[in-house]
């Protein structure tokens, strides 16, 4: 059954990307959308690998012809969106697709496409949040305290639509994590036995020990 679309979200430092590259060297036919953004490139940060990067006047002819599946503004500076072509290019090649979006993008897609697989990925605690936005910033060669405290307090609003998601992950241990997202690819592609179990222990519905202690960490629950 190819063509299912995964749609993962998480606050910036949750270590989505690294989790996500794990999955899809588990589960063969992910195909893995790559977003437009205004932003400028980070880093070693390459166009047309971690984002198709791209002007803003173009950006806004891109939803002004209606080429857009979902498209957002990010704290009210950058574009980011993704492309309805991305999901017809997966099908094409009889792939799925993982939509890596925030939760604005994701909120629309789940509208326009309600038979997507929707998983939330959770850090532990907000202070294992911070500590990874600081090292990622540091990387980076730049530590913007107002950056990291504007992430942080945004970590805390995405979590309030964490109920709009059918799947909510905690990314404690990536091995662990890995192994629960692998598993809800294949429920979704109708594999039954542990595989089912597994990705049922995780449905935000099921409150499991782990998520509902990251959440408390968070203040929420």
């Amino acid at each position: 059954m190819a063509g299912i679309l995964f749609i993962i979200s998480a606050p910036s430092g949750s270590g989505k990307s690294t989790l996500v590259n794990e999955v899809r060297r588990l589960v063969q036919g992910l195909e893995f959308s790559i977003s437009y953004t205004t932003r400028q490139p980070r880093g070693s940060e390459e166009n047309g690998k971690e984002y198709w990067f791209t002007t803003k006047p173009e950006f806004e002819r891109m939803i002004s012809a209606g080429e857009f599946l979902e498209y957002a503004t990010v704290f009210g500076k950058n574009y980011y969106g993704t492309a309805m072509s991305a999901l017809d290019d997966a099908r094409t090649h009889g792939h799925d697709l993982l939509l890596d979006i925030d939760v604005q993008g994701a909120l629309q897609v789940m509208k326009k496409v309600p038979e997507a697989v929707s998983i939330f990925i959770l850090p532990p605690s907000p202070q294992i949040l911070e500590k990874r936005l600081r090292n990622r910033s540091q990387a980076e060669g730049v530590t913007d305290e107002g950056v990291i405290e504007a992430r942080l307090s945004q970590a805390r609003t995405e979590l309030k639509h964490l109920s709009d998601y059918k799947y909510a992950l905690v990314n404690d241990v990536l091995d662990q994590a890995a192994s629960e997202m692998r598993a809800i690819v294949l429920k979704a592609r109708g594999e039954n036995g542990e595989t089912f179990v597994l990705a049922a222990s995780c449905e935000t519905m099921a409150h499991s020990e782990r998520l509902d202690a990251a959440l408390a960490s968070f203040g929420l629950g």
